[in-house]
């Protein structure tokens, strides 16, 4: 390549070096100059300009820039077109942005004429975000200094993306007396802004007393209900291992990995897990919109990086977190619904627990505890946790000891005062309790207590708004319950009579029918009798 100031008379096919501005428009540097360029500028009084000549070999600055960012990307990074001589990467969706810093410190060595910066390590990105960009400083550079930074680039690939999966997160809140109001709105609402902008929901929400035993209780609803995540938002802060929620975390079966981590804020920030279901204690920053300690242990979790101990204690170099300010939450606050449905289609769940129990021998089977938990508070708990919209518990017999039983919870309830004459009734007052912009609802029986949230959302993943189909839970060729219902069938629903539900609605339709798989027994799991009850497995 050949720079230097040309005059106009030897300037075509001249690559501009600098933008200039012309009575009629402006020329871009870059720009390739030909005869109509050239009569423009010298009627704009230029007699000469800055450019550059290409050789055989060379490649113009966005070419050139272009094959260069070809060789970074790996899965979930695409690079889009070069324009004046820089060429960005960007991400397809979600995630933690990976750099093998190796790769790209070794093609910044190749010559000062080629330039690659990235974000720094496990940034959290957004689908369309600039993670990287190629730069080639002059307008052109030879073959063969890119083919040097291909060999730098070796067959790896410099830039990646972990992209987050989609957890079902739960939510406990702790409250002493005489705790303000904000508190549980503050810990709702930041929550769940911190699940749901990492593609994730917050479904299940729980208030209960500061004190080992409800803890305890309240997490051994949330695994019950399928949550993938606990969080826990204590009225105070834990200050040792024996303090009342990790103990109430010991208490429910649970293991503690680790207490504090070396990043502020998030100091106080505490790990455990049952199983493979990790639980978090949200520091007191966590209440805040401000970057924290939480933020990087949710997103590395939920791009499926392990977290554990020994990953806590390597986040104190750059663990110093200095955001920018942002706003506070507002202390007058109130926790927004969660935001639970995929794109277009909402999916609301009916709880029918208005059931009289005649086969119970007096009991109302809704309220019977299973694995210390009311067998209907299961039933709702696996609906809220899932991706349904709003959920909407159908009382009847005994229904003020039924919502007693569901204090706490963010549902609605309709009450079937035909409860007598069997589900359909249920069926029908449920439906009309519905909001007009559902598309669909799924069916959930009180009394089925081991169905979780895995199950109502292998419904709603087979769910195609689009086709309107019903959905049903099948094992080994059995046809269970919970079933999902489009809105055009809603009208039909409410005319069926008596005690057996949808099920001649099934017979009719069943060209409409849509199986999801499921690989276990509790989609046909119902307690009618005492013997029922006594053989289901706690869980």
């Amino acid at each position: 390549m050949i720079f230097g100031e040309f005059p106009l008379a030897e300037c075509d096919g001249l690559l501009l070096a600098h933008s200039l501005r012309l009575p009629d428009g402006a020329m871009k540097k870059g720009r390739r100059l030909g005869r109509a360029d050239l009569q423009a500028l010298a009627a704009a009084g230029h007699v000469s300009v800055f450019g550059a000549r290409l050789a055989a070999d060379d490649l113009a600055e966005d070419a050139a820039a272009a094959t260069v960012a070809a060789l970074l990307p790996g899965a979930g990074i695409v690079a889009r077109k070069a324009y004046t001589g820089r060429c960005n990467l960007h991400a397809t969706q979600r995630g933690l942005v990976t750099i093998d810093a190796d790769i790209i410190d070794r093609i910044n060595r190749v010559d000062e004429a080629v330039t690659v910066a990235t974000l720094p390590p496990l940034t959290a990105v957004r689908a369309g975000a600039v993670v990287a960009t190629v730069k080639i400083i002059p307008l052109a550079v030879g073959r063969e200094l890119i083919a040097r930074c291909a060999e730098q680039a070796g067959r790896g690939a410099a830039l990646g993306l972990l992209p987050f999966r989609q957890q079902r997160a739960g939510l406990i809140v702790t409250e002493q007396p005489g705790d303000p109001a904000k508190n549980y709105a503050t810990a709702v609402t930041s929550s769940r802004r911190r699940i749901e902008d990492l593609g994730s929901h917050l479904g299940l929400v729980q208030r209960c007393a500061h004190r080992r035993e409800a803890v305890a209780l309240a997490l051994r609803e949330a695994l019950a209900a399928g949550c993938d995540l606990l969080m826990i938002a204590g009225a105070t802060v834990p200050k040792d291992r024996a303090d009342t929620i990790p103990s109430a975390i010991v208490a429910a079966g649970g293991e503690i990995l680790h207490f504090g981590m070396p990043v502020e804020p998030g100091n106080m920030l505490l790990l455990a897990r049952f199983g493979a279901v990790p639980v978090i204690i949200l520091p007191g920053c966590a209440r805040s919109r401000r970057s924290n300690g939480l933020d990087w242990v949710l997103q590395r979790m939920l791009a499926g990086l392990p977290m554990g101990a020994a990953e806590i204690m390597a986040m104190g170099v750059g663990g110093l977190i200095r955001s920018a300010p942002e706003a506070e939450e507002d202390p007058d606050a109130v926790a927004p619904a969660a935001q639970r449905s995929a794109p277009g289609c909402r999916v609301a769940a009916l709880v029918l627990a208005a059931g009289s129990s005649r086969r119970m021998a007096g009991g109302n089977k809704l309220l019977a505890p299973v694995g210390g938990v009311p067998m209907v508070r299961r039933a709702a708990n696996a609906a809220l946790a899932s991706r349904c919209v709003g959920v909407v518990v159908v009382t009847g017999h005994d229904a003020a000891a039924v919502r007693q039983s569901l204090v706490g919870l963010e549902l609605e309830f309709a009450h079937n005062v035909a409860h007598e004459s069997g589900m359909a009734s249920s069926l029908r007052a449920g439906l009309q309790a519905l909001p007009d912009d559902i598309d669909a609802v799924v069916v959930v029986l009180g009394d089925m207590p081991c169905i979780d949230a895995g199950h109502i959302d292998r419904l709603l993943d087979a769910f195609d708004p689009q086709r309107g189909n019903i959905v049903v839970p099948m094992k080994d060729g059995r046809r269970g319950n919970p079933i999902l219902w489009p809105r055009e069938f809603f009208a039909e629903m409410q005319q069926v009579q008596g005690d057996i539900g949808a099920r001649e609605l099934l017979q009719r339709h069943s060209d409409r029918i849509d199986a999801a798989a499921c690989d276990d027994e509790a989609i046909f799991a119902d307690v009618d009798t005492p013997a029922a009850l006594q053989q289901l497995p706690l869980r």
